[in-house]
């Protein structure tokens, strides 16, 4: 059983005048530990940015990094065709938008989560993940790279020795190969089945997968998004269900601290 365990949120997810998703951020924030911030591409904008890093800052979360491919009419969930050198540069101008407002606020970038397709496609692409790694070699040693354990992305990671933090999915579905299932809309969800479900992955270290078996999955961190339908009253019974069954909710770097 798991005795400490990040949860983590994809924050920021607005643009201009447009707010997605039904939860307050303010709210999301006082109940998670790291936070995963939209750079801009898929989503954000530099009003935005400094509003939920400042959020972050206030409630002691950590600080991530949320990059997808640039694509705000798609909200980062289609595919984009380009080399794995374009959407690196993509990462990197993405992360210093957010490191720049954490610096103006006093609080460091703790980590970077590629978000929606980007992140499924540097799961299974393994250059896209290996310079993924390189530049966080070169240019943040120390921030903790967010992925599946069922990726390309954590083996590089792993074998390199770069600090990374592997997600189990709250509200998304597992299929037999340990990956989550990819959807572009998510449906309402029973918060308190989704809490169950987190609670004995935190216990058994399995979760059951679409196909109907029972998987085994490793994992340092809960996500949830913050735009699934729901997501406040979801977030509220994860967080419940975990410290009711004794398991510590602490930021993933001291998660990592305490797995070592």
């Amino acid at each position: 059983m798991r005795e400490f365990i990040d949860l983590n949120c994809d924050m920021g997810e607005g643009f201009g005048q447009w707010v997605l998703g039904d939860a307050p951020d303010e709210e999301i924030m006082a109940l998670i530990s790291s936070a995963n911030i939209a750079a801009g591409f898929h989503a954000g904008d530099p009003n935005s940015m400094d509003r939920v890093v400042k959020l972050a800052q206030t409630y002691g979360v950590g600080l991530g990094a949320h990059p997808g491919y640039n694509d705000l009419q798609g909200f980062g969930r289609r595919y984009i065709k380009t080399s794995p050198e374009e959407l690196v540069n993509d990462i990197v101008y993405q992360m210093g938008a957010i490191r720049e407002f954490g610096r103006r606020h006093g609080i460091p970038l703790q980590h970077v989560k590629p978000h929606g397709a980007l992140y499924m496609e540097a799961a299974v692409n393994e250059e896209l993940s290996q310079m993924i790694v390189d530049m966080l070699a070169k240019t943040s040693g120390d921030t903790i790279l967010f992925c599946m354990e069922a990726s390309k992305t954590y083996r590089i990671a792993r074998q390199s020795g770069h600090p990374v933090v592997r997600e189990f999915y709250a509200d998304r579905d597992y299929d037999n190969s340990g990956s989550i299932v990819f959807k572009r809309q998510v449906g309402r969800m029973d918060p308190q089945a989704v809490a169950r479900k987190c609670v004995k992955a935190c216990k058994t270290g399995k979760v059951t997968t679409v196909e109907g078996d029972e998987i085994d999955i490793g994992f340092e961190s809960i996500c949830f998004h913050s735009d699934t339908p729901g997501a406040l009253d979801m977030g509220r019974a994860i967080r419940k269900g975990l410290t009711d069954a004794g398991i510590t909710i602490a930021s993933a770097a001291t998660v990592l601290e305490k797995s070592t």
